[in-house]
């Protein structure tokens, strides 16, 4: 993608729109001179937010809209179409005998779910709405029966005389050959052209019925709404004089085009999440520490990711709320535990979250109504926060927050209110905490090696509370925690992933084929190249193999050796890989070849990254911290004023516009050369 000509469009803006802030980061590209805003969340149009935010971002720049080279953005609207079960009516064109395949689905639990009390979720797609096609294509791709194209157009009116809005086409062993679907998506496009239509073959080409299924049928369902958002997100950017183009993150930790995200946008799913992620590794690679867990927590939910030698892993057992989503996505594990997750007793215990009071009303403390305790009204009380936020705009009630405390929490439990607020932050931490065991311990990880770097607009407030349940001796905090994952979207390039399905024995695999199939996927990645307008000199390919041993129920993904014949190191790889998480090989058990990915970057020129300059007088008040020992003074650090080298002792607050930073006693802090805060005890 050609870059702006210096002076001309080099400003950058980044976009994250969350479920109680929408943050926004403006920079200039040359300088690295950022500016960033925060503006609350407009649930029912997140364009106006967006375009809020950047009017807001440009007035404290002094900046104008025509100076925009670029446009970032991290939707979850996608996300939440799904988790809130607002989906398009969508079909199902399947092949015959496979009618219920969603509705079988998978003979697994959810992991928090209780086995006596679970209730299988209703599907996406009622049965009225699937649809069995004859025809049938083989395993090795050879076509068994023929498409019955009458039997397709038939279904097709069926499904848009049922109300379906989109149709989703997922036939047997598409990934192996995917001529029947091409031929059915065609048909149906000839016979009902306003659907959103998608086929299997282009957004999941792999094994698993179930999961590719239901990725398809998710696809189609999100497709009218994310192209009617995009379509008035760059119309509202038009008006508002940015001719930049628009680029949206994906699951992956990279962004794409829209034209892209209009024909996958289940590819935007956890895509506010992954650039936090983007934006962390970054972050922590210019402080010199490949090593980090990140534990990004906003008003509603904390994301955990693990990150080893400087880069996140990808997963393709993702999910979202109840559905599995096999797309190649930023491995990462998400809790309803944030700054606006509600306090309750029921049956004399005391439970924090997962519901929360989002952006509107809000918590107790911000006075818009909310009547019921959360998270940030338990910091306030305790003394962590400071007595407004976004530097000075929105003030805090803290008689509000004792109230809610008090009647919900205090008055049921027999305690004070100062007790309650730290039995509420007790349980949201130790919530938090588990999660993070996920992504580390279950996957034989020592938490302890490593630095945890809490960002979003409530991390910096759990950081060394976290450290402390882990062991762990360093918090890396960034220089705009909570706006990370827009500063994210600035750090990340295009990408984009290309599968094919194999499935056969490693040992009698022909090196030959395997070449070929790499080489497919690799003018597939070509030909993606050229859309999005990447130079020759930017792009990049990466091949991987998903491997498992015969019968295992999934794979390990392990780099492609250069070798005239890749099976022996493949071998190496995957029992290096399967010790690495399970503990040990099976050095008797054939392994199995099951999908090649080949993995395609776009690189895009990254902002410069200048030293914060601080200046005099960073202390600007002081407050008591609420303490188990006793209340204990603390100084309150306006951030923006701490030079690079400047250190400092706990108990301290680091104020900031867009988040607020808890030191206790115990715990001392220096800024960076690149700007973030590491935080070490003892």
């Amino acid at each position: 993608m050609p870059s702006p000509k210096p002076g001309e469009r080099d400003l950058l803006v980044a976009v994250d729109i969350g479920g109680t802030f929408t943050d926004i980061t403006l920079q200039d590209a040359a300088t690295g001179e950022a500016w960033t805003a925060k503006t609350p969340s407009t649930p029912r149009d997140p364009s106006e937010a967006f375009l809020t935010g950047v009017g807001l971002a440009l007035a404290e720049a002094g900046r104008s809209a025509g100076e925009i080279g670029r446009v970032l953005h991290g939707t979850t609207v996608a996300t939440n179409l799904i988790l809130e079960g607002k989906t398009a009516p969508t079909a199902l064109l399947t092949t015959k005998g496979f009618r219920h395949v969603l509705e079988i689905g998978r003979a697994d639990l959810p992991r928090r779910d209780n086995l006596w009390a679970w209730r299988k979720p209703k599907r996406p797609v009622p049965p009225a709405l699937v649809f069995e096609i004859p025809g049938r294509i083989g395993a090795d791709g050879a076509e068994l029966a023929p498409l019955d194209e009458a039997a397709v157009r038939a279904a097709v009116t069926a499904a848009q005389a049922g109300g379906a809005q989109a149709i989703a086409i997922c036939f047997l062993h598409s990934f192996a050959n995917p001529a029947q679907e091409r031929r059915a998506l065609a048909i149906a496009r000839e016979v009902a052209p306003g659907l959103a239509l998608t086929a299997s073959c282009d957004v999941l080409p792999v094994v698993r019925e179930y999961e590719r299924s239901m990725a398809t049928v998710l696809n189609a369902a999100v497709m009218p709404a994310v192209a009617t958002y995009v379509g008035r997100l760059e119309e509202r950017l038009a008006r508002g004089g940015i001719a930049a183009p628009l680029l949206l993150m994906r699951s992956n930790g990279g962004v794409a085009g829209a034209a892209a995200i209009r024909r996958a946008p289940v590819q935007t799913a956890l895509s506010g999440p992954a650039a936090g992620v983007v934006g962390a590794a970054a972050m922590a690679r210019a402080a010199g520490i490949p090593d980090i867990i990140t534990v990004d927590i906003g008003g509603t939910s904390a994301d955990i990711c693990l990150i080893k030698g400087g880069q996140a892993g990808l997963t393709q057992s993702g999910r979202v709320g109840p559905w599995p989503l096999p797309l190649p996505m930023v491995d990462m594990v998400t809790i309803g535990a944030g700054g606006g997750s509600l306090a309750r007793v029921a049956g004399g215990a005391l439970t924090v979250g997962p519901e929360s009071a989002g952006a509107d009303p809000g918590p107790a403390c911000y006075g818009r109504g909310c009547t019921r305790p959360t998270v940030t009204d338990a910091h306030l009380v305790l003394g962590h926060l400071p007595p407004s936020l976004l530097g000075g705009r929105m003030a805090l009630d803290l008689a509000r927050a004792e109230a809610a405390i008090a009647e919900h929490v205090a008055q049921p439990l027999g305690l004070t209110p100062e007790a309650a607020a730290r039995g509420i932050l007790a349980i949201a931490d130790n919530t938090m905490v588990g999660a993070i065991r996920i992504v580390s311990v279950e996957r034989g990880h020592d938490p302890r090696g490593f630095a945890l770097v809490p960002f979003g607009g409530a991390g910096p407030l759990h950081g060394t509370a976290l450290a402390e349940l882990l062991g762990m001796n360093r918090v890396l905090v960034p220089p705009s925690p909570g706006v990370l994952c827009a500063q994210g979207l600035l750090a990340a390039d295009l990408k984009a992933e290309f599968s094919r399905s194999v499935a056969q024995p490693l040992a009698g695999a022909d090196p030959v084929g395997l070449e070929a199939g790499f080489a497919a996927l690799e003018g597939e990645a070509a030909a993606w190249f050229a859309q999005e307008a990447v130079a020759e000199a930017d792009r990049s390919t990466r091949r991987i193999a998903l491997l498992r041993y015969e019968e295992q129920g999934f794979e390990l993904a392990v780099p492609w050796p250069a070798a005239a014949d890749p099976r022996p190191a493949l071998a190496e790889g995957f029992a290096a890989a399967h010790r690495g998480l399970y503990g040990f090989d099976l050095p008797g058990i054939a392994i199995e070849i099951v999908t090649l990915r080949v993995e395609a970057a776009g690189r895009l020129p990254a902002p410069a990254m200048p030293a914060p300059r601080g200046g005099q007088g960073a202390e600007i008040g002081t407050q008591p911290l609420r303490r188990p020992e006793g209340a204990v003074q603390a100084r309150i650090l306006d951030r923006a004023r701490l030079a690079a080298g400047k250190g400092f002792a706990g108990p301290a607050i680091l104020t900031q516009l867009d988040a607020t930073t808890l030191v206790p006693p115990g715990w001392h802090g220096r800024v960076l050369p690149a700007g973030a805060v590491l935080l070490e005890r003892g």
